[in-house]
């Protein structure tokens, strides 16, 4: 039977927990000795082989993993966890969240304001990390403040890796303003910053800028039309080579790199003659830009749910037009096509979400659905792990995370640790929320709801948790 804890509770409960694990005689001393924590009895999927290692132990000093062993590990008076002989992985990573959206952006534009969007981000972040996310890269909004509270201890949430506010053109995917709007006239939406509409290389170059001066890890550009949004067509090219660019010199200038929404062969092919790293959803593309992808190592942000099922199933999606319906649709047409041309040509593949609404609450979906596709467990599990966090790593000097590799479980790799109960290797819907019964990121329990006789019962607080996600 398993207890569910809150994640507010769960963090008092560690607290306690490793307070009576660690009473010192000597008050002074022990405090200057890092935190231990100490799993055993777990097979471990370390992100990389394809085989578990078996019947294995973890030691955690600290927020690095120490020691990795199928041998017992001696560590006298760290906390002990007995995983019960879960699969030990690496903390999942979401390679395109946006974690600013509910019910599509308008819903932060017209009813509410910047402080009900901060409220409702902060409840997304607890849940990525409910569900074993614990690092999540932001495909665009205005997060650049929660980023930094997060990395800073202020608020709980997985590490953010935050592009910042979207760069769009005028009449481009990210220009989510009213139809009566004016030229150089900002929406409340570009006021707040959730993004930067830009003509001419100029103020392209100077959003860019913006991003980094508060703490964006990478940039986001609009280099074509999208589903979720009302002036651009799906077939439409968006920003100049000159524009994109300038952008990326910028980027390039901060030791980092640009990723590019763009779906079909002219966008697509614009933003990597610009020097565009990662392409997100790729959906329209033909297989030769494919190859050209593959042979010039451009990254694939897969969004599979999106694309195989919401759109599949668009006409139930409440606050699409008619119009963004029936771009939904094409989307969905193309969308297997693709994957299978990118898995059959090797593309470096990472998965990203790229859900709102009630879908926020499921975000392993997206690897269950690219793997009916993929049929390869191994590939799917990477894409969200170790091949998401070297992806992660092309965001060089503005990566705030560089103690250790992330995506991994090995020697000197962050301890962002799921234990699950299953095999995920053998069953990919191991990973969903249900399972995943232990979370630590960075050496800090988050969530346990492994059996534990000897710790203290702790009872969610505050409203249920479908209160603001839906049934999960």
């Amino acid at each position: 039977m398993k207890t569910i804890k809150s994640i507010g509770g769960m963090l008092l409960a560690c607290s306690l927990l490793f307070a009576i694990t660690l009473a010192p005689a000597d008050e002074d001393v022990e405090k200057e000795k890092p935190r231990r924590v100490l799993l055993t009895n777990v097979h471990v999927f370390d992100g990389v082989n394809e085989d578990r290692i078996e019947n294995a132990n973890v030691l955690v000093e600290g927020n690095l993993i120490k020691s990795l062993s199928t041998k017992p590990i001696e560590a006298e008076g760290a906390y002990t966890v007995d995983g019960g002989g879960r699969t030990l992985m690496p903390g999942l990573i979401d390679m395109h969240s946006h974690l600013c959206f509910r019910n599509g952006l308008m819903e932060f534009r017209d009813p509410y304001d910047s402080l009900v969007v901060g409220a409702y981000v902060q409840k997304a972040i607890e849940d990525y990390l409910d569900q074993g996310f614990t690092t999540a890269r932001d495909a665009g909004c205005n997060i650049l403040g929660i980023a930094k509270a997060v990395n800073n201890g202020v608020l709980p949430g997985p590490r953010l890796f935050p592009s910042g506010a979207f760069i769009s053109q005028t009449g481009g995917h990210a220009d989510l303003g009213v139809f009566s709007d004016q030229p150089l006239e900002k929406d409340a939406l570009e006021r707040a910053e959730t993004m930067y509409i830009v003509d001419g290389v100029a103020e392209a170059r100077r959003a860019a800028r913006s991003n980094f001066r508060r703490g964006a890890t990478q940039i986001k550009i609009m280099a074509g039309g999208g589903v979720s949004s009302e002036f651009d067509p799906l077939h439409m090219t968006q920003l100049s080579l000159e524009e994109m660019k300038a952008i990326v010199g910028v980027a390039e200038d901060y030791g980092t790199y640009v990723m590019a929404h763009a779906y079909h062969d002219r966008s697509v092919n614009r933003a990597i003659d610009a020097g565009v790293r990662v392409i997100e959803h790729n959906f329209l593309v033909s297989e030769d830009t494919i190859k050209r992808m593959a042979k010039e190592d451009i990254v694939l942000s897969a969004q599979a749910q999106a694309s195989l099922e919401s759109f599949g199933n668009v006409d139930e999606i409440d606050f699409f037009t008619a119009d963004q319906k029936e771009k939904g649709r094409q989307v969905n047409e193309g969308a297997a096509r693709m994957f299978k041309w990118a898995i059959k040509h090797n593309l470096k593949i990472v998965l990203g979400g790229d859900m709102f609404g009630p879908d926020v609450g499921r975000q392993a979906d997206n690897l269950i659905w690219f793997n009916k596709i993929a049929n390869d467990n191994m590939l799917t599990l990477k894409a969200s792990t170790s091949t998401a966090g070297e992806v992660l790593v092309l965001s060089g000097g503005m990566n705030p995370y560089k103690d250790g590799p992330l995506g991994v479980i090995a020697e000197g790799a962050y301890a962002d640790i799921i234990l699950v109960d299953g095999n995920p290797l053998e069953d990919i819907k191991t990973v969903s929320r249900k399972n995943v019964d232990f979370v630590m990121k960075d050496g800090v329990v988050y969530k346990n709801w492994l059996p534990d006789e000897n710790a203290p019962a702790f009872q969610p607080v505050g409203p249920k948790r479908d209160a603001y996600f839906g049934n999960l």
